[in-house]
């Protein structure tokens, strides 16, 4: 049951036949019983008895922003895992689906399609049963462009459903998905009664551990137990309530003070020092974790020559970068994958070492370039401080910054619009999932689309190569990966620099705390004691 962030996935642990995989049914007492096992490690807890009732409070930097609930930005996460539940999901060290609403599935030798039997004991919050119309309608759903979902390009593949049977869905593909499970592990089931106020906020309905009460915006949301879910006798905790607090230094007084049982916006030094601190806990989202990067509009004049993109490469010191802003709880990176993914090579990672003497030599080659703006969301304080050291290391090789600090939901409708004038400094995800899915669905990454407004032939067609694969592990899978490292390290439109763990903070009242691969807070078996 345990995680570690930098054992590799053993083709045993990934659709274990090529052709027919079938998955036992985990039974309602197995599931509990496997998730507590889970949530008594990552939440660090110290046996203590679960205790009924109480409420949480949560510290949040972001307020929900309603229409990007389909996006895993912001709060987002937080929501979605109280409210939503998807088919299956992913544990935090390997990506081998585990049944969730859906109990046992099979996939066809050819991977152009798969049959998934679903719970017959769940109910949406409103008491509506769930069936498999739901299912196709939260797949169709997904795949909407209005909704700006990461991995509507693999639902859209998605061209048959049958519905017949109300507890099975047989659904067919265009073409062989490798990434299928990502997409059953993301997709929240959604209701189709309400979802015409989930845009707005006004209604948030699922069939999660926890029914959405209230929104204040920038301030509050409220959740309380939903008293009808499937899992028996769960959640313990009778409400939830997230603070919108966007000072992380206010979240951490808060948090000692016992205002708060747990806080998301702590800098990585003070989760350092508070988990020396007595009455406290911390932790890493091992299997969640993020890699900060700096993206490129290549369409920028002087940003569209490689050298130059070479070159910032070459100046940033990731390694500074990982040990000062981030505390060591990460490791250098020059392509996106961490050590957990099927695609990480060491080799390719050593491409772009720190060379200023290389990086001075490529700008000498070109015109002096222009002051060049680097935009990031001042909300989150990592990325202020990551730019400023990206800023001062290009600053020695001659090449003049402009930092542009941006609101949160500015910064996201930039990134979602491919509209950043220059470069830009955030964290992206998805990497810790099958490696096709980063690059045919996320926004920086997007074959066909993405934020640096790239494009290339030859990348399409590597993205392409890598997804429609019929699973996405083996030395086939190797190699198209490798393929896709290849055009990412030759074209630069995103530089990385880390893989960074996302860190816990919670005071020792609080057990049972534990997450998605997307940081979807899961508090099904969470108590305070």
């Amino acid at each position: 049951m345990s995680s570690t962030p930098g054992a590799p996935i053993g083709r045993r642990n990934f659709l274990r036949n090529t052709g027919i995989a079938a998955f036992a049914i985990l039974g309602t007492g197995a599931l509990a019983a496997c998730t507590s096992a889970v949530n008594q490690q990552r939440g660090g807890a110290d046996n203590a008895a679960p205790v009924r009732g109480g409420t949480l409070k949560y510290g949040v930097l972001l307020d929900l922003v309603p229409a990007n609930i389909l996006t895993n930005t912001g709060t987002t996460p937080y929501v979605v895992g109280l409210v939503f539940e998807s088919l299956v999901r992913y544990p935090h060290d390997r990506l081998e689906p585990r049944p969730l609403l859906a109990e046992k599935w099979t996939l066809a030798p050819e991977g152009t399609s798969i049959t998934l039997e679903l719970r017959e004991d769940v109910k949406f919050h409103s008491g509506r049963p769930f069936t498999s119309k739901d299912v196709e309608f939260s797949l169709r759903t997904y795949a909407d462009a209005k909704w700006s979902a990461q991995l509507k390009s693999t639902a859209a593949a998605i061209t048959g459903f049958d519905t017949s049977d109300p507890h099975k869905i047989v659904l067919t593909f265009a073409h062989p998905l490798g990434n299928i499970f990502d997409l059953l592990d993301t997709v929240p089931i959604l209701d189709r009664e309400s979802v015409d106020q989930l845009g707005t906020g006004e209604k948030i309905v699922g069939t999660g551990p926890f029914r959405f009460v209230q929104r204040i915006p920038n301030s509050q949301i409220v959740f309380e137990r939903n008293p009808d879910y499937w899992v028996p006798e769960r959640p313990y905790l009778d409400r939830v309530e997230l603070s919108v607090i966007p000072d992380s230094q206010a979240q951490l007084n808060a948090l000692k003070s016992g205002q708060l049982h747990y806080a998301d916006g702590i800098t990585y030094r003070d989760v350092e020092n508070l988990g020396k601190t007595d009455g406290f806990r911390t932790f890493p989202f091992e299997g969640a974790e993020l890699q900060v990067y700096v993206g490129v509009n290549v369409q920028d004049p002087a940003l569209s020559d490689v050298r130059l993109r070479q070159a910032i490469a070459y100046a940033i010191d990731r390694e500074r970068i990982v040990s000062e802003v981030f505390r060591g709880a990460g490791y250098p990176v020059n392509v996106p994958w961490p050590k957990s993914s099927p695609a990480f090579d060491a080799a390719r990672n050593t491409r772009y070492a720190r060379d200023v003497n290389k990086a001075k030599q490529l700008i000498a080659q070109l015109p002096k370039p222009p002051k060049i703006p680097l935009t990031y969301s001042s909300t989150v304080g990592t990325h202020e401080a990551s730019a400023q050291i990206v800023q001062a290391d290009l600053a020695e090789i001659g090449l003049e910054v402009e930092l542009v600090p941006t609101d949160n939901a500015t910064f996201v409708r930039q990134l979602i619009g491919a509209q950043f004038p220059g470069l830009w400094l955030t964290d992206h995800s998805w990497a810790q999932f099958v490696p096709s899915t980063l690059t045919v669905s996320a926004y920086p990454f997007n074959a066909r689309k993405n934020a640096s407004r790239y494009e290339s032939p030859a990348y399409v067609t590597a993205a392409d190569g890598a997804w429609k694969l019929k699973q996405g592990i083996g030395s086939e899978a190797t190699q198209a990966y490798q393929a896709l490292s290849d055009q990412l390290l030759e074209s630069l439109f995103l530089i990385e620099i880390g893989v960074r763990f996302p860190q816990g903070a919670q005071t020792k009242k609080l057990h049972g705390f534990n997450w998605t691969k997307r940081r979807e807070s899961v508090l099904t078996e969470a108590f305070l004691a």
